[in-house]
């Protein structure tokens, strides 16, 4: 069905990553890669609303982990081990700031595996930007007050097999002719 095209290909075949190779570092020509796949992505009225905070250091990277963790009520890496986060903020004054956001995150999530990456979209970002400590991270970055989270693309090297598709629905699509 896709397998002729190699953007549908792609698409069709991307995984989320939930085990990363600790071994392995990412290049910073393939981080660059995904940011501009992200700076690319649809926005309303191409306001380019959206900005990225690239997160490699270790210790930012642990306590952005186990606040998420503290959000969701567990205690685990919801970040997998990736060894690189990608905070993705949107300019909440703009009328499509989450789904602007969210296209961006999805073009990176594409990028990273035609990058040869593994990556999975990481939520509770809002909730950690909007809390007071996560609003004085953003004023230490210099990003205005109106930024708030969409989510973090985790980012890095499989580790093992990569997943296989499950079965779509068939159920999703409906045709009215």
């Amino acid at each position: 069905m896709y397998e002729e095209n190699p953007v549908l290909h792609a698409l069709c075949t991307r995984r989320s990553i939930r085990q990363y190779d600790s071994s392995r570092s990412v290049e910073t020509e393939k981080i660059q890669a995904i940011l501009t796949a992200g700076q690319y992505a649809p926005t309303g009225r191409n306001r380019m609303a959206t900005k990225f905070v690239v997160v490699q250091e270790k210790s930012l990277r642990d306590k952005l982990s186990k606040w998420n963790a503290e959000i969701m009520g567990a205690e685990i890496d919801p970040f997998y081990g990736a060894p690189v986060v990608i905070l993705v903020l949107a300019d909440s004054s703009v009328h499509t700031w989450v789904e602007d956001g969210s296209l961006a995150i999805g073009a990176m999530l594409d990028a990273a595996y035609a990058e040869g990456l593994g990556s999975c979209w990481i939520h509770r970002a809002r909730e950690i930007f909007d809390s007071p400590e996560g609003k004085k991270l953003l004023q230490e970055w210099n990003i205005p007050a109106d930024y708030r989270g969409i989510g973090f693309c985790a980012v890095g090297y499989a580790k093992g097999e990569y997943p296989k598709a499950a079965p779509r629905k068939e159920d999703q699509i409906l045709w009215i002719s």
